[in-house]
């Protein structure tokens, strides 16, 4: 029902403040609170040590990128929503007892070790501080922008951890990291305040995929456990009916949005060498793929059906088929290739070799050889467009 995510709101009353932590191994523990929006309130005004934050943060904040009256509660304190700090991991056949073929999962692989994050489970932490093929990596989910971004935690030459602020801007998530407690913008992987102000986190490719899509390309492939040490409604969406496309998005007090797209329209980014461009959910549905020239570079976006919003049902296996959208370069060794999706197969002109979503020949010349990832984040318009004005929005016809 419309805007029935509001009831968190009376849930999250009930609170206990979190405090600063080593990460722990997980144990089971009590539920206490479960994400969501609260208040429109801003702790933070443009002074150094902003009101209250202080009282829960050793952050510097007399370093600083943004002004701090941008800055607004989200309701939980800090930690209020717990990371994951020790992931358990469990084979794709014990992962399928119980998530549904359609369910949204985060799909990182760092070499030949792919790992799937299902949302289902980020929806309630946010946060996972994870290891995959020898490198440090941080996945992270807002879901009021519908980001899932994955970053390499190493900064600075040290490995950091990170951990929920409470704390929003632009209706997004800032993450804190626990060894300065500095503040970070997911949206950006921007450092916003603290000894790390105006430092930037390393994106690292990640993928918003069905469950059915990942199973089938890695069967020997991990996914993150709901053996996590905390009692959560795994498989439950408490923000039933968000992504309705005419609700204006909540806790959002930034800029106006463009008007080309509705607030809530989905998009997939793309953002390189200086430029960016939103590629709107609806128009890949139609065109299913799309070739492209972003900074200089040339990508190919695809489209697929078959992947549930998470926002949208109380239970997330039955959301409604947004699709899935994905991006790679076209460079494939010293060609540019061009792709169409003829007969509903995704074949590359120049050779006329099949593809999948997931940027593998499967037929044809090149079978066998895979297209380089480009970091490519679903966003809500009004997420995107709030940090990144200038966006190009690729239009029908552009092609």
């Amino acid at each position: 029902m419309k805007y029935t995510f509001l009831l968190v709101l009376l849930i999250l009353a009930a609170c206990v403040p979190a405090t600063t932590r080593a990460p722990q191994p997980p144990t089971e523990t009590e539920e206490t609170s479960v994400p969501g929006p609260v208040a429109t309130r801003s702790l933070l005004d443009p002074e150094p040590s902003p009101p209250g934050a202080e009282e829960e943060f050793t952050t510097d904040f007399s370093r600083h990128t943004v002004p701090y009256d941008e800055i607004l509660s989200g309701g939980p304190p800090k930690d209020g929503i717990p990371a994951i700090d020790f992931p358990q991991y469990v084979p794709v056949q014990i992962a399928d007892d119980w998530l549904a073929p359609t369910e949204p999962v985060i799909l990182v692989q760092v070499g030949e070790e792919a790992r799937a994050y299902p949302i289902q489970i980020l929806m309630w932490h946010e946060i996972v501080n994870d290891t995959l093929g020898g490198l440090p990596i941080l996945v992270s989910f807002c879901p009021l922008c519908n980001t899932a971004i994955a970053f390499e935690r190493t900064f600075d030459g040290q490995v950091l951890d990170f951990g929920a602020t409470g704390r929003l801007r632009y209706s997004n998530l800032i993450m804190y990291d626990r060894q300065t407690e500095s503040w970070w913008q997911q949206a950006t992987g921007d450092a916003i305040a603290g000894k790390f102000a105006g430092g930037q986190l390393s994106f690292y490719p990640a993928a918003m995929i069905a469950w059915e899509e990942f199973r089938e390309n890695f069967p020997d492939g991990t996914a993150l456990s709901r053996q996590t040490g905390f009692v959560r409604d795994y498989g439950r969406n408490p923000y039933t009916g968000y992504d309705e496309i005419d609700n204006p998005p909540f806790l959002y007090d930034g800029p106006a949005t463009p008007g080309q797209l509705s607030p809530l329209a989905r998009v997939l980014t793309v953002d390189l060498n200086g430029e960016a461009v939103a590629y709107p959910y609806d128009l890949l549905e139609q065109e299913i793929v799309i070739n492209d020239t972003v900074g200089g570079e040339s990508i190919v976006v695809i489209w697929t059906a078959g992947t549930a919003s998470a926002l949208d049902n109380p239970a997330i296996a039955t959301g409604r088929d947004v699709g899935s959208a994905v991006a790679y370069s076209r460079r494939l060794s010293d060609r540019i290739l061009t792709f169409s999706a003829l007969d509903g197969v995704l074949t590359d002109l120049e050779s006329g070799s099949h593809w999948d979503l997931l940027g593998q020949a499967i037929e044809g010349p090149f079978e066998g050889q895979s297209l380089t990832p480009v970091v490519a984040i679903n966003h809500f318009w009004f997420s995107w467009a709030a940090f990144r004005p200038e966006t190009r929005i690729f239009l029908a016809g552009d092609q």
